[in-house]
């Protein structure tokens, strides 16, 4: 049985302009909150976490509503639809806003976006494997995951040539850009992937592949069953590993978030690029990232998962360490960029598989949903923490805060001593971009 690529292309689409999207808001948000209506970097910050905030709430909320709706139009496409129409929508106000120095309309239309980007983020993400094989969504996850690294170097592009310099620059046609893919994007969705139909096909798919082949065993909802009926409580020394795992997962997320959120300001202060200069540093971590994930996938199989994720969290750790000391821009950051990129994707890669080769037999569901709930924490934790360090220290803070927590993941790892399965060989050069990121 193969995967379609070109339907899964299409669902993938979705996914495209979600990716799109944050990347803006992570790099563009920051820099209108503080040099137009002139915020501190602690309320920048704290600012900057609400979309983390809300999508512990709405995720959940909005994902568990699309599971039980049921419309001839699907369960996942209404929301899909709904919510980009009012992102596009809310979007557009804040380069208004912007434009108005109007804090109030900005708050409101800012806080109506994160809801609408809520609104169908979840369901977006469930619609892959909603319209996928099981056997498939490996390869399906791997399409999903690199178009989602095209959505987001497409908007640093955007940044590049459509910011100009000056600390009030006109952020209009970035904006309308992103908004534009987002729509495109998502209307070709509509109209190349009818859900209803494309479940149906799919069922029927799998049964004439079952007839084909012969399958006689158990359906696979029931071998799943059979495996959650054998669950027992984790031995006390994997719980230990688990925790350090989930310390160290914080601890990383803590350093990497807290430069990616304030990168665009710290550039501007301490490195005085103008406009979308930053942009350069950011493409290339993430080209980095997404041509190491087979190399990547080829290490772990041969030296583990974590001496995988040691190796990458010791790259970044030199990488924060030599950025302290650059007081201005120069190409070489380029490939401190790249290493960090690389260095991201070997630490991504390899944890969550950790988290589930450590939760096998107990309750994979439970210890999935805590791997998120720290990751998100620290998403949480760390723009209000580093922001009052930029604010009431100086902006030179960034880069030790970074090193600080990362070496506090790489202690916490060295404690990790379960999960450590050498990952099989992929089946196909796909797979490797297969990541829970």
């Amino acid at each position: 049985m193969k995967l379609n690529y070109k339907r899964t292309f299409f669902i993938g689409l979705a996914f495209l302009s979600i990716s799109a999207f944050w990347q803006m808001y992570d790099n563009i948000i920051p820099l209108i909150l503080q040099n137009t209506f002139g915020l501190g970097e602690t309320l920048t910050g704290a600012l900057m976490a609400a979309d983390n905030v809300l999508a512990l709430f709405l995720l959940p909320i909005f994902g568990a509503l699309s599971d039980r709706l049921e419309t001839g139009f699907g369960k996942r496409m209404p929301f899909i639809t709904a919510g980009t129409i009012l992102a596009v929508m809310f979007m557009l106000v804040l380069p208004v806003a912007d434009r108005g120095r109007n804090l109030m309309l900005f708050i409101v239309a800012l806080f109506a976006l994160l809801v609408s980007m809520g609104l169908y983020r979840s369901p977006a993400v469930a619609l892959m494997p909603d319209l996928t094989p099981n056997k498939l969504r490996s390869k399906g996850n791997a399409v999903i995951n690199l178009m989602g690294a095209v959505g987001g170097v497409y908007t640093l592009i955007m940044i590049k040539f459509l910011v100009g310099k000056g600390d009030r620059p006109d952020y209009m046609p970035l904006f309308a850009s992103v908004a534009a893919l987002m729509a495109v994007s998502v209307g070709v969705l509509i109209i190349t992937i009818k859900e209803k139909k494309v479940k149906e096909k799919v069922a029927e798919e799998v049964r004439e592949y079952e007839e084909r082949e012969g399958v006689i065993a158990m359906s696979e909802d029931r071998e799943e069953q059979a495996k959650e009926s054998g669950k027992h409580a984790m031995p006390s020394e994997v719980k230990r590993s688990m925790i350090f795992l989930l310390a160290s997962i914080f601890f990383w997320f803590t350093a990497y978030n807290a430069v990616t959120t304030a990168f665009s300001r710290y550039t501007k202060v301490v490195w005085h690029l103008e406009g979308g200069g930053f942009a350069d540093c950011l493409m290339v971590a993430t080209v980095a990232a997404i041509i190491s994930y087979i190399p990547i996938g080829n290490i772990a199989s041969r030296a583990g998962r974590k001496k995988t994720i040691m190796g990458g969290v010791v790259l970044m750790s030199l990488c924060y360490f030599a950025a302290i000391f650059a007081g201005a821009y120069h190409p070489v950051i380029n490939i401190a960029f790249a290493l960090i990129g690389i260095g991201w994707a070997a630490i991504n890669v390899n944890s969550y598989p950790m988290i589930v080769e450590m939760s096998k037999g107990c309750d994979i569901g439970k210890f999935t949903g805590t791997y998120y709930t720290f990751s998100m924490t620290a998403q949480i934790f760390t723009p209000v923490l580093s922001g009052f360090l930029l604010e009431k220290v100086s902006y030179r803070t960034l880069f030790p805060y970074a090193l600080a927590f990362s070496l506090l993941a790489l202690v916490t790892m060295t404690q990790v001593h379960h999960g450590d399965a050498r990952p099989d060989k992929k089946k196909s050069m796909l797979e490797h971009f297969d990541v829970d990121d």
